[in-house]
């Protein structure tokens, strides 16, 4: 890892241990307006994690989940030199219930386009971090989706889906008519594109997810050898607020099988 990348995995890291040291923030839970949760948790790491970016370089500009829509939308319609994108609790409905899989989720973009990743997992102390067109790693250790580890078929393999956000149709289809060999759903994306990149799975699908849930994991998917599009056969990225599906898998000959798969289920 370069210096920049290291510096700031190391800090972002030592802020979130910080701030969930104090295990009250986590169960202090209310209800937002689009009737998921939030903990103090969420809103104290969101603090912490702007006010150290305070201390890399002067006035960065943030786009944050847990801030105000039309700030976001601001930041995004101006398209600063550099933008840092962040969710400070990507699976908050996990933590609120104890279940360890959660993690806090931060990008760098340049020009509207990413160029380093960093996705903090505090339960297994497991920092992944990505640098666009340098790789991708876990704790300092490459990360690479080789070739010849993966499976060469879709009855081979373990999907990570998110039911929720998909069309029912293929929901439906999907649950009955599998053609993979098991399926997981955590309830983080940014988590989940994170263990794509260290092979604990194979395929991927989520029908909705926002900038800040994904951009990070993307990147560090992307830069281990996942291979991705939108369930439109677009790139993932986009450098908007509006929601992206995606669909990845761990080789282009898997993604086309995945990609076959659920177009005739549609």
């Amino acid at each position: 890892m370069d210096e920049i990348l290291q510096a700031t995995s190391t800090g972002l890291r030592s802020v979130v241990r910080e701030v969930l040291g104090d295990r009250d923030l986590r169960t202090r839970v209310a209800t937002k307006a689009d009737g998921s949760l939030i903990t103090a948790a969420d809103t104290k790491l969101q603090q912490a994690i702007r006010a150290w970016l305070d201390t890399l370089e002067e006035s960065p500009a943030l786009l944050a989940e847990e801030q105000a829509e039309e700030t976001n939308q601001a930041l995004i319609d101006t398209v600063p030199p550099r933008l840092w994108v962040l969710d400070p609790l990507d699976g908050t409905t996990n933590l609120a219930s104890g279940i360890p899989y959660t993690a806090v989720s931060l990008a760098l973009l340049e020009a509207g386009r990413p160029i380093l990743g960093v996705v903090y997992d505090p339960d297994r102390d497991e920092c992944f971090t990505a640098r666009h067109g340098a790789g991708a790693w876990c704790n300092g250790e490459p990360l690479r989706v080789m070739e010849e580890s993966h499976p060469a078929t879709l009855a081979e393999c373990v999907a990570l889906i998110d039911f929720k956000r998909l069309v029912p149709e293929l929901a439906a289809t999907l649950a009955a008519q599998h053609p993979f060999r098991s399926q997981r759903n955590f309830g983080s994306v940014a988590l989940d594109w994170c263990w794509l990149a260290a092979g604990r799975g194979q395929l991927y699908l989520h029908g909705r997810a926002r900038l800040w849930d994904y951009v990070a994991g993307w990147l560090i998917a992307s830069e281990a050898g996942i291979v991705s599009q939108t369930l439109d056969g677009d790139t993932v990225f986009t450098c908007s607020l509006q929601g992206r599906s995606a669909m990845a898998a761990a080789s282009p000959s898997l993604l086309g099988q995945w990609g076959d798969w659920i177009a005739g289920a549609l």
